[in-house]
């Protein structure tokens, strides 16, 4: 078969296809500097519940969490969309990208499918996490502390916490590489930077969460 004949199959890139990906990027960075912040914001608690209950207050009087809340799951889905454009849902594709992914023995390909899984996990569990929080406002430690204190939530935390900092730490580093911030000379020791990046997010999640474990409720008369 001629060089032209074996590519008949791929699809020319487009300047659809351009704009669409430029936005995936941009929602992902997005994305990621939020999931930063917000487990900065919610592990203010290891200081006492007055800096967290501060925090709260702050973005619900300037109605940032009213309005920024719907705003970030809106984006979340948009930024789903978007990725789902190339995510191999079907059985089929799921079995030749895993055969092509051990051929080649590519670790950023292996990432990759990673995010693919943690995606799914993600936006279950954080549209239920989302939905929760944002139809109980005011936000306040007490509030998270009950939640956590009082059934299976803490399951469902422990589940989300690795599985938001693995697909926020991989798009970070897959984002650097796909637009040049990250050359190839570079790949190894950033690699190693996001790795541990990603540690650290998860072993302060987790001190949050032992840290709502042990607040003693109030009980409201």
């Amino acid at each position: 078969m001629s060089v032209v004949d074996s590519t008949l199959h791929v699809a020319r890139p487009t300047r659809s296809a351009a704009w669409l990906d430029t936005l995936q990027v941009l929602t992902g960075a997005g994305l990621v500097l939020f999931m930063w912040s917000h487990m900065i914001l919610v592990s203010s608690v290891l200081l006492g519940e007055w800096a967290m209950d501060g925090l709260a207050y702050f973005f619900e009087a300037t109605f940032m969490a009213q309005v920024g809340g719907p705003v970030i799951f809106a984006v979340m889905l948009f930024h789903f969309l978007l990725a789902a454009r190339k995510m191999p849902f079907r059985f089929s594709e799921l079995t030749a990208f895993w055969k092509h992914s051990k051929l080649m023995r590519h670790t950023e390909t292996w990432l990759w499918l990673v995010q693919v899984g943690t995606a799914l996990v993600v936006l279950v569990l954080g549209s239920i996490h989302m939905w929760t929080v944002l139809t109980d406002l005011p936000i306040s430690a007490q509030k998270s502390a009950a939640r956590i204190q009082g059934g299976w939530w803490l399951v469902l935390y422990l589940f989300l916490l690795p599985m938001v900092e693995l697909h926020v730490g991989i798009g970070f580093f897959r984002i650097g590489v796909k637009w040049g911030f990250i050359k190839r000379r570079d790949r190894s020791k950033m690699k190693r930077f996001e790795n541990g990046l990603t540690l650290v997010f998860v072993a302060i999640g987790l001190l949050t969460l032992l840290r709502f474990l042990f607040i003693t409720l109030v009980t409201q008369q």
